[in-house]
């Protein structure tokens, strides 16, 4: 006889496979394997008191204060530890109880665990001068080979922008993008381009997204998260995709002293307006980007990478872009040229927190780490 000691994210459900379990043992089972944390603010006492009875009932765990059991404070904190079998109780239970538990019950059932896929590569290009990285500036046919390089290394979809939008950039005339922009978008439709991936306008001003949308591109990628109404309506007219970014600020002044109640809860509050708006005007094909670096501290930035998943109950696909961030630098001293080490570090977690898009200026590179990671992810025993 021996023992093997596993990795606790090995895949359950092929492990169940493997020693040949039923199909409805092994569903039981898996339910039992997959643990989940969940980060419970302002709870009411009572509710907390009833939440940790509930919890014990069925062998899950409520970390409290204390005292909670005296009910000195109105409100605790509390942390809900649960396996997969053990939320879908909770859920049940917590349905008829008061307090607010009904509510923590839909939320609960609004957070499924993350599901490991291949992500989706989104290349960058850039139509200006003035975008941090140099290796993304292109213009005209130069921009059309770096574009051709990267289908050719697994991109599956291009981000064709020409406004930087680092820290501290300043807004540019709608004009002066569009004349930027339009001899890639006039190349790439000359070239069909569109027809092997899909492609992204990084803007937030209509009259460049319109030029774009009309050219063969499919997704507009707004750094304002759908803040002008003249957007909207060309995403719906167009029946393209958008993604709605979080920023703090403008690109200008960011930066400058970014500060949150909690970062997660308060991009949570903003995706939760943004997305109505959107249902608004009839846009369902939705991408989330909680926008790393834009008015982030960081430790915001980290703590939005670490939880991502927690942006999973929209039910729409998340995306990142962390690609050669200054956030780096603050944690290893690098040059915007050294940052490809970390920014796959940073990337490689997110997918395992349930991105699914990853919007990189490397892209051979993160196919190749994301084929590798995919492979460690299907190993069983």
């Amino acid at each position: 006889m021996k023992i093997i000691r596993l990795d606790a994210t090995t895949d359950a459900k092929g492990l169940l496979d493997k020693i040949g379990s039923t199909k409805a043992g092994a569903k039981i089972m898996q339910d039992k394997m997959e643990r989940h944390l969940f980060y419970i603010e302002k709870l009411r006492t009572p509710a907390a008191n009833i939440l940790k009875q509930d919890a014990l009932s069925i062998g899950a765990e409520l970390a409290v204060e204390k005292d909670t059991i005296l009910c000195k404070d109105t409100h605790v904190d509390a942390l809900l530890i649960v396996s997969e079998k053990q939320r879908k109780m909770l859920i049940r239970k917590e349905r008829v109880q008061p307090f607010g538990l009904k509510a923590l019950s839909d939320m609960l059932r609004e957070h499924r665990p993350v599901k490991k896929s291949m992500p989706k590569i989104m290349g960058v290009v850039n139509a200006n001068d003035d975008s941090f990285y140099s290796g993304s500036r292109f213009r005209g046919r130069d921009a059309l080979g770096m574009i051709r390089k990267m289908i050719e290394e697994g991109a599956d979809i291009i981000d064709i922008g020409a406004v930087s939008s680092r820290p501290g950039s300043l807004p540019v005339d709608e004009a002066e993008e569009l004349s930027r922009l339009k001899p890639i978008v006039d190349l790439i439709a000359a070239e069909k381009l569109h027809e092997k991936v899909r492609f992204s306008i990084d803007s937030y001003a209509p009259e460049p997204i319109a030029y774009a949308l009309a050219h063969g591109f499919s997704i507009v990628n707004d750094i304002t998260g759908l803040e002008n109404d003249a957007v909207c309506q060309l995403a719906t007219d167009h029946n393209a995709a958008v993604v709605i970014m979080h920023m703090q600020n403008r690109p200008e002044n960011m930066q400058d002293n970014p500060h949150y109640s909690h970062v997660i809860s308060d991009i949570d509050h903003f995706f939760h307006e943004r997305l109505e708006k959107a249902e608004k005007f009839g846009i369902d094909d939705i991408i989330l980007d909680p926008g790393i670096g834009f008015g982030k501290r960081l430790e915001d930035n980290l703590m939005l990478i670490r939880h991502m998943a927690h942006f999973l109950h929209f039910g729409k696909p998340l995306l990142i872009g962390a690609s050669r961030k200054s956030m780096i630098d603050r944690i290893v001293p690098s040059s915007v040229e050294e940052r490809l080490p970390g920014t796959l570090a940073l990337h490689l977690k997110a997918v395992q927190e349930g991105a699914s898009i990853v919007r990189c200026h490397d892209v051979g590179a993160h196919f190749q780490a994301f084929k590798v990671q995919r492979a460690l992810d299907e190993v069983l025993i």
